[in-house]
């Protein structure tokens, strides 16, 4: 039987108020479990959301992020099962049921829990490393549609089960991300970048550098923002993502295209100069909005990369200055924070118009993510945190903000 009472709450979900919803949350999903498979579980384990900090549409550029996880998290309650079947509910979902000897993929699968799973299966054991069989119930409080990549949680988090269960927990962060990342890439049917799930996966602050995405370079940055009286606030505007595939679509394809007018695939190697002395050309065979995307993208990658850089001397006040020029940049250059199909719907706009107006000077509010709907990210004082909330309920309604912490871990077994 697992001892819950043994599990230090708080190191995990860093607040006092976080940690006092786990212990009904993990006793009610071992319940399940046992409902669910009629046997004991052996094994809990967590994988957390993420929030890009840095690095707004960089990484599919090769470019620079700072990214960390949160204190929202998928836990899954296991045990082995001796054989060759994995067993998996998904609260909220069916029951999957999936063979260890047949991982191949299914065309008729694609968008699906069950290609999420079978991929990140299909990976691992490609890499060499041991599979078997298991039951799992998984609970998520990483919500859909909330900015905070509930699918790399999820696919982070049955990485870690097979390396907990199967491989004495030996499997590195980084290879279970690149896993998630083939799963979510070639099995469930979506193009994606890596930083979502090296985030959920390495945890806490990291600075990644994707110059060579097949082997980027993570570091971890030791700051604590509570420590130094800060949380941080992610409010979801409720802005609808349907039809907006291809404004999405259009960021990296302009950005591509400028680079492969100066002589690349990706913007990496692309300095200001480049564009500024080919400018002309680049305006008239790519067009302006282009232009200014891969002017972002230019000193947003470095702006990631010296907001790692401050946060690592301590020079909290940089940071914040550094944040404010990316969501400025963002919203100007970028232009991902309304969609021109329908100016009239500007959620991301009013949520970033509301936050400049209460927020003091040493706080800082920006769009977080994709963009275009969605969500907003703000770094606020924890004196001011409670105010900000209501501000930001009274626009986009009840439990619309919440307040977050940055956890120190990435996908980790429980207990």
């Amino acid at each position: 039987m697992l001892d819950l009472s043994a599990i230090d709450y708080k190191k995990i979900y860093c607040t006092d108020e976080a940690a006092d919803r786990q212990p009904g949350r993990y006793s009610g999903a071992v319940s399940k479990f046992a409902e669910t498979f009629g046997m004991e579980p052996e094994a809990v384990f967590s994988a957390p959301g993420r929030t890009e900090i840095g690095g707004n549409h960089t990484d599919h550029q090769h470019g620079e992020v700072l990214a960390a996880s949160i204190n929202k998290d998928a836990i899954a309650v296991t045990a082995v099962t001796g054989d060759n079947t994995i067993k998996v509910l998904a609260e909220g979902f069916s029951l999957t049921e999936i063979d260890v000897n047949d991982l191949s993929l299914r065309e008729n699968e694609k968008g699906s829990t069950p290609a999420l799973i079978r991929g990140v299966l299909a990976g691992l054991k490609n890499e060499g490393f041991t599979l078997g069989g298991f039951n799992a119930y998984i609970t998520s409080d990483v919500l859909i549609g909330a900015g905070l990549s509930s699918s790399a949680a999820f696919e982070t988090l049955i990485g870690t089960i097979v390396s907990g269960l199967f491989n004495d927990m030996k499997i590195d962060p980084v290879t279970i991300a690149k896993t998630g990342q083939f799963a979510e890439n070639t099995y469930f049917g979506k193009p994606c970048g890596l930083m979502d799930q090296m985030a959920c996966s390495v945890g806490n602050l990291v600075h990644i550098d994707f110059k060579k995405p097949s082997d980027p370079i993570v570091e971890k940055v030791d700051f604590d923002f509570t420590e130094a009286g800060y949380l941080l606030c992610i409010t979801n505007t409720g802005g609808s993502h349907a039809d907006l595939t291809d404004e999405y679509a259009a960021v990296p394809a302009e950005m591509k295209e400028v680079a492969s007018l100066l002589g690349h695939e990706f913007l990496r190697p692309v300095a200001f100069d480049d564009v500024i002395n080919n400018i002309g050309m680049l305006r008239e065979k790519a067009g302006d909005r282009a232009v200014l995307r891969a002017i972002h993208f230019v000193n947003e990658t470095n702006r990631a990369h010296a907001e790692a850089d401050a946060l690592k001397s301590g020079n909290l006040g940089d940071f914040l200055k550094l944040v404010k020029e990316s969501g400025d940049s963002s919203f100007k250059y970028l232009q991902n924070v309304y969609t021109n199909k329908d100016v009239s719907v500007q959620n991301v706009s009013i949520a970033l118009a509301v936050s400049d107006t209460i927020l003091a000077s040493d706080e800082a509010a920006r769009v977080h993510g994709g963009g275009f709907a969605g969500t907003i990210q703000a770094f606020v004082k924890k004196e001011h945190a409670a105010n900000y909330q209501e501000y930001m309920d009274k626009v986009f309604g009840k439990g619309a903000c919440e307040i977050l912490a940055i956890r120190k871990y990435g996908g980790i077994r429980i207990i």
